[in-house]
This record gives C-alpha cells, structure tokens and sequence, in this order.
C-alpha cells in the first residue's frame, strides 16, 4: 500500500529487503504486512499494530494474522516477486478480510475458512487490479479487500452455516440516536477514528495505532491525528449521529486519504497539505452518502470512501502544476 518504488513501494525507504527470502525476513513480512494498512513498511510498527489488534480483542488479532499469512503466502506462491511481498504489500488487504469478516461473521471455524478462501481471493485480484490500473500510475489502495468482503457480506446472508453465528453490526447510533455531540464523544471520537481502519472502536486501541505510526513517522502520525480530527468535524458539521461520530466512523476513511495524500503519494509542500486536508474532508462527507448507498446490504462502507477519494486526488495531480507525484 505504501507509493510506488522498484516494485510497488515502500513508505520511507527505509526497510529495503533482500532480493530472495531467508527465515528472519520471511517472518517480517507478517507484521510489514499489517503495518502496510496504514501504508508502513516498518515491522516494529506492525508488531504495535498486531498488539493493538489483540487488546481490541483475541479474535481480531487471530483473524487479522490468519488473513495476512494467508494472502501473502498465495502470492509467494503463485511467483509475485520477493520484493513486493517482503515489503508487505501483499498481506495488508488479507489482514483486513480477516478483521472485517470476523466482525461481520462471528468467530468460527467457517469464518476462518471464509478468511482464507477470501484472502486468495483478494490476493488474485490484487494483481488483476495492479495491472488494470499500472497505466493510470494509480496504487490498488484496499480495494481489493473491499471488492471482496463486500462480496462476501452480501452473500453470508443465504447461507445458514455462514450466517447463523453473526453478531450485531449496526452503528452506535441504531440505539443511541442523537445528534448532540458531548466531549465524551469528541476526544474519543479522535482516537477511534484511526482505530477504525482495522475496525476498532475503543479509543485506546486507536491510541495504540497511532504510537505505532509514530514509530514510523511522527508526520505520519500527525496526519492521522490531524485527519481523524477533521473527519469528526465534518461529520458533526453536517449534523451526523453523535454514537456514530464518537465511535470514529467519520474518522477512519479521513485519516487513511490523509495520510496517503501528505507525503506519501504526493510531494510534502505547503499546498499538497492543503490538497490533503481536501481529500480528508472529502472521504469523510461520502462516507455518510456510501453508507446509505450500502444500507440495503447492511451499511458496511468499508474503506470504499478512502480507495475512490484518493484515485480521484491522485489521478488529478498531473494536470495540477503545483503538486508532484512522489517518485
């Protein structure tokens, strides 16, 4: 996930593997993986990102690991090159089939299938989609994870060893409407706007991942800061579910445009944060049009809002003359 380099990229550069796999950096590619959500490539902020998992709960660091040795070991298998799978960037949508499916399905043994199945899936259509968009110079960003587990949570329901077990998805405010936003709300609605790219909502676990970014970068974890906080913003604004706001439902499709646009993608300046903080807004207001749209398959916008917001900002950059694409 993170900008284009030899293969597909690396955040900072500072990790470069080796061209051929040994046994340290075969297992480092689980935790690159998961850190590769947030666009890193540093395996210590995988670990922090994996421990945050399981404070959320075991099963969302089972399932995440599960989704990621999964999708990354099919592309071992099926020959993409080593430096693209050391890097990570061949686990990260596998680690968020895994999370999302166990939230959406219940824990299982038939969700773990599904997280494994899906995860190949994901990881087939990865490089159909990296091929498809090579030309535009446009990342695949989480779509794959999105075609999939969407996919997916729409069909779950016609099956009865699927479905049977799933828990109750419905956001905060399907008990808890209101549009009054209480401090409460506001400062955890910060933190668990970045805990919600893994699906997380406790603001500690969102405060976990972001010590985690900083580890990478402290630009980087000021972004997500600073995105989550303007997608809370955007969302009270226009007058959102104040349950829905504090659980960081505003926050998370924010917070991954943010980072993908301040540095990452686009050249650090003066306007590209400008630019960014857009984009940011941008992902936050059609999160609330996306999940109406998805409402009849039980409103899982996913990070669809963050994947059309960016190619859009992304694909516009070469005709804008005071922005650069990172190299």
């Amino acid at each position: 996930m993170a900008p284009p380099s030899s293969s597909e990229g690396d955040a900072h550069g500072e990790e470069r593997p080796p061209a051929s796999p040994g046994p340290v950096d075969a297992a480092l590619t689980v935790p690159r993986g998961v850190a590769q959500v947030d666009f890193q490539s540093s395996h210590w902020t995988g670990l922090i990102f994996i421990v945050a998992l399981f404070v959320g709960g075991w099963e969302f660091g089972v399932f995440g690991l599960l989704g990621t040795v999964a999708a990354t070991l099919t592309a071992y298998l099926l020959g993409v090159t080593w430096n693209q799978i050391s890097l990570g960037l061949e686990g990260f949508c596998g680690t968020l089939i895994g999370v999302g499916l166990v939230l959406y399905l219940g824990t299982s043994w038939m969700t773990a299938a599904l997280v494994i199945g899906a995860a190949v899936a994901g990881s087939v259509l990865t490089a159909a989609m990296r091929t498809v968009l090579k030309p535009y110079n446009l990342p695949t960003f989480t779509a794959p994870f999105c075609v999939v587990t969407t996919a997916v949570v729409i069909g779950a329901p016609s099956f009865e060893r699927v479905w049977s077990g799933h828990p109750d998805s419905s956001p905060p405010s399907a008990t808890d409407p209101g549009t009054a936003m209480t401090w409460h709300d506001f400062w955890q609605g910060v933190f668990n706007g970045i805990g919600q790219v893994f699906f997380q909502d406790e603001w500690y676990v969102g405060l976990i991942f972001l010590i985690g970014l900083a580890v990478a970068s402290r630009l980087v974890a000021a972004a997500a800061f600073a995105s989550s906080l303007l997608g809370l913003l955007i969302g009270w604004w226009f007058g959102a579910q104040a349950a829905d706001l504090g659980a960081g439902l505003y926050g998370y499709n924010a917070v991954l445009t943010g980072i993908a646009l301040t540095g990452t993608f686009i050249v650090l300046s003066p306007v590209g944060v400008v630019y960014a903080a857009i984009g940011a807004a941008t992902a936050a207001g059609l999160t609330a049009g996306l999940t109406d749209l998805f409402d009849v398959v039980g409103g899982h916008t996913l990070t669809w809002p963050f994947v059309l917001v960016t190619w859009v900002f992304l694909a516009a950059v070469p005709i804008l003359s005071r922005l650069r694409r990172t190299a």
